[in-house]
């Protein structure tokens, strides 16, 4: 039986910030923790970002129309690939959204 020894891994959150609530133009179709998973595989920066558990989506205020995406992902104690992704900004559909650590 042979040993494999890892570094321990910590999980972490992220917030995302500026995500339309409606994704999809006419449609009052919700954004779903599906539909953020998906996304989050389109973008590169996300390459080597293990997700530890679905995504969650807020509603910023009932009137309006952007969303709040929380992620908790898998790291190092280090925090080496959450601060890979600390004021990056990515593309959803024809919106820039940033993702910050909080």
């Amino acid at each position: 039986m042979s040993m494999i020894s890892t570094l321990p891994k910590s999980k972490l959150y992220l917030k995302i910030i500026s995500i339309p609530f409606y994704p999809y133009p006419n449609s009052q179709e919700k954004l779903s923790s599906s539909d953020v998973e998906t996304i989050l595989k389109q973008n590169h920066i996300f390459d080597n970002i293990t997700l530890a558990s679905k995504p969650r989506v807020i509603k910023v205020s009932p009137k309006s129309d952007m969303a709040i995406v929380w992620i908790d992902i898998w790291d190092a104690q280090s925090g080496k690939n959450a601060k890979l992704l600390i004021n990056r900004c990515f593309n959803v559909g024809n919106n820039t959204s940033t993702d910050a650590l909080m």
